[in-house]
């Protein structure tokens, strides 16, 4: 797997992206709720504020109204402070609650501890300001009665009323019969004895768990004073999961979608670049960003697109070499065919046929080494590497070259027979013929022949060397390129066609090494150099 796999950068941050919107998901219902809770509670608390405030303006007296504050406080067993309204800051917000004649509620989560701050019908100057640190039972049916204190003035007209003050109540306020209500035997002794009476119902629904505070009606018998159902707080409802979960998946979608971009863009790079290619332009190339498989892909592309280019533009220099090449010994053998047929002499026609028959194996050898460099060229060759004897490989060229009594010298340096290499046997000994037979050509009276395993870089080479003119230094790229020549005159004698050293160069890529040609530092001709990785590895286009 490639050290900065793309799959892996996708799961790593789908694990990252999942726990960010967890965290995110958590953080927002936290204030969500914050502010769910905060709405709750102003609306648990309107109505009955406003009631409250409407039996402290009944009183005529200050202190009718301070008795009956506190008589409220008793009946809450909750601190109630009648306060100057300069010494209560309120926000803007709060001050339009007030004048809504709604109650502020200010929570400290810390001491959970909430403040009560009611308006003052007909009494501006002065709020009323409860402390509540918790809620019972006691508290809660405690509530009907200052509805009933509310009611008291208006006898007979109860329910037109509540009707009335229900607009600044949260849940409904009403007056039933005690058969209406489902109520146990026990519930309804309670409420014969005149206790106020809090009914629990959980329910499965959207509305779960919620109360109801009942309270019989003063000379009404059978009559309740229903305060409810009255929900309780759902931390989660299901409207808020639905939400949070669709969100918080729009937003995976989203980084999913961010993470996937840049696979997309660097996918479409490729198919323009291909579409381009179509068109026979070979110079697109696509850029390679990072280190992964699209790194990857782009860098194969690359190399698949220069390989072609150089198939292609090998394929039209070996084209117009070849046409080159061919003309010189067909126009000899044409010649020779002139000549041969109006020529009597016998000697002269046999001396004619043996020319004939030199140009035409001139042909085959060029034909010969033609194939070998296309076949090497333009694709990969069938290599069947396997683990050989290096110094077997080079004394088998230096035997086959002095059984052409070329009349130079081949030495051939001590290797022992343990050096062993991964090569393919047949083009790893045309390598070092073709390098020998190139120095034979060039060299005075000697030729060197080496080779074995460089101990630093692992790397197994060849190395033959000459005592000729060597080649410049501004020469020594250009002598690796089909057909080249670097003395036109002097190849054409010494029978050379330019695709020796271009074969070698070839097999040298196949082989995963190189070929270099510098000059030699013992004969001080030209010194050729190739080396391989020991051990067989697969070449990547």
């Amino acid at each position: 797997m490639s050290r900065h796999s793309i799959f892996l950068r996708i799961y790593a941050g789908l694990v990252i992206l999942v726990f960010l919107v967890a965290i995110f998901g958590y953080l927002l219902v936290q204030v969500i709720n914050y502010q769910r809770a905060q709405e709750y509670r102003e609306s648990l608390t309107d109505g009955i504020s406003f009631v409250i405030s409407e039996g402290v303006a009944r009183q005529q007296t200050q202190q009718q109204k301070m008795d009956w504050i506190s008589d409220a406080s008793d009946l809450l067993e909750l601190p109630i402070y009648y306060l100057d309204a300069s010494k209560v800051e309120l926000s803007r917000t709060e001050e339009k609650r007030i004048a809504e004649c709604k109650a502020v509620v200010r929570y400290d989560a810390e001491k959970k501890t909430a403040y009560l701050v009611i308006g003052m019908k007909n009494d501006p100057k002065h709020y009323l300001y409860i402390k509540i640190e918790s809620i019972g039972e006691k508290q809660m049916k405690a509530l009907p009665i200052f509805i009933l204190d509310y009611l008291v003035y208006y006898p007979g007209q109860e329910q037109e009323y509540l009707k009335k003050i229900q607009q600044h109540f949260y849940y409904p306020v009403d007056i039933k019969k005690t058969a209406e209500l489902n109520l146990d035997s026990e519930q309804i002794g309670r409420l014969r004895a005149d206790q106020g009476v809090i009914v629990y119902r959980d329910s499965a629904s959207e509305n779960g768990t919620n109360i109801s505070v009942l309270y019989p009606m003063p000379n009404a018998l059978g009559s309740v004073l229903v305060m409810g159902p009255i929900p309780m707080f759902n931390w989660m409802p299901f409207k808020l999961a639905a939400g949070i979960t669709l969100f918080s998946l729009f937003l995976i979608s989203l980084g999913v979608y961010g993470l996937i971009v840049p696979i997309q863009r660097k996918l479409r790079q490729v198919n323009q670049a291909l579409d381009v290619i179509r068109t026979g332009d070979m110079s697109m190339r696509v850029p390679v960003e990072g280190r992964d498989e699209m790194a990857s892909l782009a860098s194969s592309y690359n190399g698949m697109s220069d390989h072609i280019e150089r198939l292609i533009e090998s394929q039209r220099e070996l084209m117009r070499a070849v046409s080159h090449e061919l003309r010189t010994p067909v126009a000899r053998i044409r010649f020779a065919l002139e000549m041969l047929a109006d020529e009597d002499e016998y000697e002269y026609r046999i001396q004619q046929v043996e020319m004939i028959d030199k140009d035409i194996e001139a042909l085959n050898t060029l034909i010969d080494e033609i194939m070998t460099y296309a076949k090497l060229e333009q694709g990969t060759p069938s290599l069947d590497f396997e683990n050989i004897i290096l110094v077997d490989v080079l004394e088998q060229v230096a035997v086959e070259t002095e059984a052409l009594k070329t009349h130079k010298i081949i030495h051939l340096n001590p290797l022992s027979d343990t050096v062993r290499v991964d090569a393919e046997r047949r083009y790893l000994h045309r390598v070092v013929q073709n390098l020998v037979g190139n120095a034979i050509r060039y060299c005075d009276k000697q030729v060197t022949l080496s080779g074995g395993i460089d101990e630093e870089t692992k790397m197994a080479y060849v190395c033959v060397e000459d005592d000729g003119p060597g080649i410049p230094e501004e020469d020594r790229k250009r002598v690796f390129e089909a057909f080249a020549r670097l003395d036109d005159s002097r190849t054409r004698a010494s029978g050379g066609y330019g695709l020796g050293l271009s074969i070698v160069s070839r097999i040298a890529y196949w082989f995963g090494g190189t070929i270099q040609v510098d000059a030699s530092p013992t004969l001080g001709g030209a010194r050729f150099t190739m080396s391989w990785p020991v051990t067989r590895f697969k070449k990547k286009i």
